[in-house]
């Protein structure tokens, strides 16, 4: 599954969502995600005390700005799942056997 580590859902936030994903690495998360085509931080990201507040050593994150379309976002989301499932992090929603993240 996936932790989101901002405001909760309703709750004013920027454009920005950082998160942690259950047993994988939020390096090789960005690393794979590249290989996809998607750029997404992983580290510390300067907050090391809020890490250690929640129990994290380290997070994911995706920033957005005013030209990402809806379109990208949901391609953002579609291949984190699918990644996801890939290196075994709990996604679901997809049954594609043939995903190879190497593109």
């Amino acid at each position: 599954g996936i932790t989101n580590l901002g405001p909760p859902m309703g709750e004013p936030r920027a454009a920005i969502v950082s998160f942690v994903c259950d047993n994988v690495h939020p390096s090789d998360l960005s690393t794979f995600l590249d290989m996809e085509g998607v750029a997404i931080r992983a580290g510390h990201h300067c907050c090391q005390p809020l890490h250690r507040a929640l129990g994290y050593s380290h997070s994911a994150r995706a920033s957005l700005y005013f030209y990402n379309t809806k379109d990208e976002i949901d391609a953002f989301i579609e291949i984190l799942k699918e990644t996801l499932s890939f290196l075994g992090g709990g996604a679901t929603g997809t049954d594609d056997d043939d995903f190879v993240p190497f593109i």
